[in-house]
């Protein structure tokens, strides 16, 4: 009446997948996020790491916290004590500086 037939189709195989088709615009995604996010992240943390390594008793800085003062010893490879008041001292850990402001002179 109404209703045809269905007939199963023959199989001719599947199509072929190409493998590089496949992969190479996960690679160019994976390249442009090396370029545009990892490679800038890491140069910005071996800068900061150096300036980090180079700070010295007389430096202005600037803590992760807002607190600015003047770094009046080094205590070891991580800590410091920062002035940041008249009289009041803190002890600060390099890795929470942000920034250096000032560079004190070298010594004569």
């Amino acid at each position: 009446m109404f209703i045809s037939q269905a007939f199963a189709q023959t199989t001719t195989g599947a199509p072929a997948v190409d493998f590089v088709g496949m992969v190479l615009p996960l690679v160019l995604i994976m390249g442009v996020f090396y370029f545009l996010l990892i490679r800038p992240q890491q140069k910005k943390m071996k800068d900061h790491q150096a300036m980090l390594s180079k700070v010295a008793k007389g430096d202005t800085v600037v803590t992760h916290g807002g607190l600015i003062g003047k770094v009046v010893r080094v205590v070891d490879e991580q800590e410091l004590l920062v002035e940041v008041g008249e009289n009041i001292k803190v002890r600060v850990l390099k890795s929470g500086l942000a920034d250096v402001r000032a560079k004190s002179e070298p010594a004569k």
